[in-house]
């Protein structure tokens, strides 16, 4: 038998371990806590430990389970919260108490429960590896759709309507002089992409309600997003938002590494959210997995591949899926742990030589795509990571590697944070690899003027940064009057468009024709005000009207019933101004 000879932290070295296979799960020691193996050397295996080894002893066993690190598929994961490897947090408090009980084996997906099946294929129905062969109400808000295994096909022999627990044969499939049992759940393992029919242009966006995000630098469904800052500047509090408004069916939000307090918030926060599509909560369909910085290191290497995972999942019935990590620079870090501990060489600032390669592996799991199966089904699964550099340094590697995957770059900035400035993107820092892609959905969906309006809003806003040099040097009345409009028009932009409140009962979502018809007012009183000073007004006339306090207050004008105040502030432009 297979036992331990060495224990360094979450690193258990055991001999005896020929005929085991790389990353297969194995139980550890007397209590049977859960490894991985995660390099092989002769007889004798490097076991990452997913659990806390304190206590453990070299002599005690160690015995394998012949499968890698996989996740249950099936009715009942939404709504759920799992930790770094699938086990069901809220399922474990009551078995266990408040504190996790070293070894505790609680099923991912309750076997005992019974769930309505419906069939949508009948006998005789020739049926290949993705297809739907029943629905199943799994909230109040989704409908889980079960599908044939990737590796079976056949004609369907037996299809049965009731209700059945997940591990029930619903459908039998007849494949020449072979018989498939088809039940509600699926097993896959974590670190192998889920396959899919062809991967599409990603040419539809991710529409989040949030204005710097929609109208500046756009991401699209199945895209890669980065949000990099420094403590403080609100990586967190955009990866609520975002998970609370983005367009998507299904949100997987995977707490790695981050504090215990951040995490408890979502836990607390994300069942009481109204979802705004339903009205009924935001967890109807939401997975959380909660891995804190004072869990077992080696279980956030595998919370993202988790997250991923699950996201896939409902990809491929055909729903779109967006997956928040925060952070991905805390699973870097739980990597330079185990890597060290492994004695590998190392790479830039202690990390290992390969994180390049595995941040590449988990980004390019993203994607819109065609699903497998003989019905044409398109899904998404989009990935949003923060990133946390130390000090806010982003030529640190995690944050390069990460940008060179990432098509879409949100840079949050301290001094923007500092002054209450929320989201604290940074307009010249960021950008959007999307843009060009997504501009002709803009302007046939929204508006023609879409992306001539955003040009025109960033060319102020860079010009704003131009001036504030001579500004420092010699202060804005010596300017001239028109570069003084432009930099009028551009606290405007920062203030009363790029700024939004996500406590704001109206301003925390902002629907894509209000942000342009926003960015509409602002640009007609620019070019207005410019008009007025050519014809001789002053700039303090100018910004002593009354429209100047009408288009602050745009943000917080009913999203139903903003039309008619927005036309009305034009009007008001036009006769303040000489329209």
């Amino acid at each position: 038998m297979a036992k331990i000879v060495r224990i360094a932290g979450p690193l258990v070295e055991a001999d005896g371990m020929r005929g085991h296979q790389m990353h297969e799960v194995l139980k550890v020691g007397e209590e049977k806590l859960i490894g991985e193996i995660i390099k092989l050397e002769g007889d004798v295996a490097s076991i990452q430990v997913y659990e806390e080894t304190g206590g453990v002893k070299p002599g005690e066993p160690v015995e394998g389970t012949g499968r890698t690190l996989s996740v249950e598929l099936g009715p009942g994961v939404l709504k759920s919260i799992y930790d770094g490897i699938q086990r069901p947090l809220n399922l474990i408090e009551e078995v266990s108490g408040n504190y996790i009980s070293r070894g505790i084996s609680v099923s991912p997906i309750d076997k005992t429960r019974k769930w309505a099946f419906t069939p949508t294929v009948k006998e005789g129905d020739e049926l290949v590896g993705g297809d739907i062969i029943g629905e199943v109400k799994e909230t109040k808000v989704m409908t889980h759709r079960i599908m044939v295994p990737l590796k079976m096909k056949g004609i369907v022999s037996s299809i049965e309507e009731g209700k059945f627990k997940v591990e029930d044969t619903v459908c039998t499939l007849k494949d020449g002089n072979v018989k498939h049992n088809v039940s509600m759940m699926q097993i896959w393992p974590v670190r192998r992409p889920r396959p899919f029919a062809e991967k599409l242009d990603c040419d539809v966006p991710l529409i989040s309600g949030q204005r710097i995000f929609d109208t500046f630098f756009p991401l699209a469904k199945g895209g890669t997003a980065a949000i990099p800052g420094g403590f403080g500047t609100g990586k967190t509090v955009s990866q609520h938002q975002l998970a609370k408004w983005v367009d998507a069916e299904i949100i997987v939000y995977v707490g790695c590494g981050e504090r215990g307090n951040e995490m408890t918030e979502v836990l607390e926060e994300f069942p009481e959210v109204e979802d705004p599509k339903h009205g009924l909560p935001l967890m109807e369909r939401t997975v959380l997995i909660a891995n804190t910085s004072n869990m077992p290191v080696a279980a956030r290497e595998a919370s993202v591949y988790t997250g991923i995972t699950l996201a896939e999942y409902y990809r491929d019935m055909g729903y779109n899926a967006a997956l928040m990590a925060d952070s991905t620079s805390r699973w870097a870090e739980a990597m330079r742990e185990i890597s060290g501990r492994l004695e590998e060489m190392p790479g830039e600032e202690g990390y290992p030589a390969y994180l390049a390669s595995r941040l590449a592996e988990f980004y390019e799991r993203s994607g819109r795509v065609r699903c497998l199966g003989s019905d044409d089904r398109i899904g998404s699964a989009s990935i949003i990571g923060a990133v946390s550099p130390p000090g806010g340094d982003f030529s640190e590697p995690v944050t390069q590697n990460t940008l060179r995957m990432a098509q879409v770059f949100w840079a949050l900035d301290a001094k923007l944070a500092d002054r209450r400035h929320f989201p604290a993107i940074n307009w010249l820092n960021s950008y959007s690899l999307y843009t060009d892609t997504l501009s002709d959905y803009f302007n046939t969906q929204i508006d023609k003027s879409w992306m001539g309006n955003k040009i025109k809003a960033m060319t102020i806003l860079q010009k704003e940064s131009e001036l504030e040099e001579i500004v420092q040097l010699v202060g804005p009345d010596a300017l001239p009057e028109r570069e003084r409009v432009v930099l009028d028009v551009a606290r405007m932009l920062r203030e009363d468009f790029l700024q939004q409140n996500a406590f704001h009962e109206v301003d925390t979502f902002c629907p894509l024709d209000k942000q342009h018809a926003m960015l509409e007012v602002i640009l007609r009183f620019h070019e207005k005000a410019l008009a007025a000073v050519e014809a001789g007004m002053t700039l303090e006339e100018i910004s002593k009207l009354d429209v100047v306090d009408d288009i602050s207050k745009m943000k917080y004008v009913s999203n139903e019933t903003y039309k008619n105040e927005f036309k009305r502030i034009k009007n008001s432009i036009d006769e303040s101004l000489g329209g």
